[in-house]
């Protein structure tokens, strides 16, 4: 499934690389431990995180992940969106926590671990 289907189908907010929405996304992933996103998340995944931080976006260039998913309406903060923007990486804001909005991934046939 496209990313941008994921954003419409689930009434996600776009921050940033909403230019770079047309990726496949291959599975999903939920953790706000970096070090176990490093070790576990797959290439193409969409991330779900409280973090907002900047390091989210350098984990999620070196997982070559879909995107980054902020859940419960967590705002990333000025130097994350510069970052990501440069790194044309897709960070959206969803106001669900993790287990709901998980949940509703996988309604839409998005597998995880």
């Amino acid at each position: 499934m496209k990313l941008s289907e994921v954003v419409q189908r689930l009434s996600l907010q776009v921050v940033t690389g909403e230019n770079n929405l047309e990726v496949d996304v291959t599975k999903g992933y939920c953790s706000d431990m970096l070090s176990d996103v490093i070790g576990n998340a797959e290439e193409g995944g969409l991330w779900l995180t409280i973090q907002k931080h900047q390091n989210i976006v350098a984990v999620g260039v070196m997982k070559a992940l879909a995107g980054i998913i902020l859940v419960k309406g967590r705002q990333p903060d000025e130097n994350t969106i510069n970052k990501a923007r440069e790194e044309n990486l897709p960070i959206m804001i969803s106001p669900l926590g993790s287990f709901e909005l998980a949940g509703r991934l996988k309604a839409l046939g998005i597998e995880g671990d």
